[in-house]
């Protein structure tokens, strides 16, 4: 019996195939399918981005010799589109170098044919469970520009001065105002921001790139 891959499922998870053999669609079709991944194929990497991707956890398993647009191809215009998805290769003619430029320009893994099973699996879960990572982070980046974008100009300045590690004094006397103006204003930003501590807020502030700048920009791109 096959194993499963682990922390993925037919409802929040899918691979795309692409491969000009028909044989070898049906095949990886048939094998992810049976560890209970949604599978989408394709015969070429055209067909593929004529089509919307989901914003689930996504794999591309691509065969790099395609017709007209190679997979390697594929995986330039790809990231140059910034569309992250983890790509894992498959070749019957793969060499060193081809699987250099793959690996130097992100993808997971680069499979000769023929592999075993449980090689493809194997890498179709670490993408997997890659790519949910990243949705997951960027869900958390989206939510916490949202909160900032929610604070007033001064609650926005209060929190970059206080992550930058200014007692609420040195603030109230950079600012202009009195501490306990600031206490308010500090208390503000923990609710709107959801911050459990500070340390947690050092954090938020950090992955929006304001932490210790005295005039933070109302909304970060």
């Amino acid at each position: 019996m096959r194993p499963r891959p682990r922390a993925t499922s037919a409802e929040d998870a899918v691979v795309f195939v692409i491969d000009d053999d028909p044989l070898v669609r049906e095949a990886l079709s048939s094998l992810f399918r049976s560890v209970g991944l949604r599978v989408d194929a394709f015969a070429s990497a055209t067909e593929l981005l004529q089509k919307p991707l989901p914003a689930v956890p996504s794999c591309l398993v691509v065969d790099v010799r395609l017709p007209r647009l190679s997979g390697l191809d594929l995986q330039s215009q790809l990231r140059g589109s910034r569309v992250m998805i983890p790509i894992i290769f498959i070749t019957g003619h793969g060499d060193i170098p081809m699987s250099v430029k793959a690996m130097r320009a992100g993808a997971i893994n680069f499979l000769t044919k023929p592999f075993r099973d449980q090689e493809i699996l194997d890498a179709v879960t670490e993408a997997l469970e890659r790519d949910r990572k990243r949705l997951s982070e960027d869900k958390s980046s989206a939510d916490d520009r949202a909160r900032f974008a929610s604070l007033t100009p001064r609650e926005r300045q209060v929190m970059a001065l206080v992550t930058g590690g200014l007692m609420n004094k040195q603030i109230a006397a950079k600012m202009g105002i009195t501490e306990p103006t600031v206490k308010i204003h500090r208390g503000r930003v923990m609710q709107k921001m959801r911050a459990k501590s500070l340390a947690n807020l050092v954090l938020i502030a950090e992955r929006l790139g304001i932490r210790g700048r005295e005039e933070p920009q109302a909304e970060l791109s």
